[in-house]
């Protein structure tokens, strides 16, 4: 299983509905994403972030619907401008030692295809 992870400070001046609607499109990746097997998007405690979410995903090719499927695709382009801090992260259980070289492949695969998803990702603090 691979645990993705978001944490998230939101930027001065964003309102509430801002965040409102970036923390919904995530909680709708978590609803509509078929390899998504379970989902918490909610207030993150006990760090400088004010936001996170955490995907359960079963492995590498459903981690890639996740990462390529419209509703992602959907809350990167709303939420990343609302943030002032961002950090993202995956834990696994698989045993392969390869599997980090392969999540980044997956998100350098991703940025390629992507390069207004790119452009966003690369003006994060």
């Amino acid at each position: 299983m691979i645990y993705h992870s978001i944490r998230m400070k939101a930027t001065a001046g964003v309102t509430q509905e801002q965040i409102e609607e970036a923390l919904e499109s995530m909680r709708n990746q978590g609803r509509v994403i078929p390899a998504v097997k379970s989902f918490v998007v909610g207030r993150d405690y006990g760090g400088d972030f004010d936001w996170g979410g955490v995907f359960v995903i079963e492995d590498l090719d459903g981690y890639w619907e996740y990462l390529t499927h419209p509703a992602h695709a959907h809350t990167d382009r709303i939420g990343m401008p609302l943030v002032e801090k961002y950090d993202s992260y995956d834990i696994t259980d698989d045993d392969d030692p390869q599997m980090g070289a392969k999540i980044a492949d997956l998100h350098r695969r991703r940025y390629e295809s992507d390069p207004e998803l790119a452009a966003l990702v690369g003006m994060l603090p």
